[in-house]
């Protein structure tokens, strides 16, 4: 049986390891949305797809950029914590 301080120890960590995979994306897509947020108000084009394509991709090249990085920190995730919690040791 799992105590409460390991339930919740391994949700912290959980999360935080959520966070740290997230975080290029996120940040990318943000930078990206103001750029093209700016340039709408400068330019007064208020069009759907031209938030969306560039966002997009961007969001798919830096994705492309860290899946190294992220696959690795998942993997140790799962190795060092919640492995070792389903096999109870």
């Amino acid at each position: 049986m799992m105590s409460e301080a390991l339930f919740y120890d391994t949700l912290r960590e959980g999360l935080w390891t959520g966070f740290v995979v997230a975080i290029p994306i996120l940040t990318v897509a943000l930078t990206v949305g103001l750029a093209i947020g700016l340039f709408q108000a400068l330019t007064s084009i208020q069009e759907m797809t031209l938030t969306f394509v560039p966002k997009l991709a961007a969001i798919i090249a830096v994705f492309w950029g860290t899946m190294n990085f992220m696959s690795e920190t998942l993997v140790s995730f799962f190795q060092a914590t919640l492995i070792p919690v389903i096999i109870g040791g």
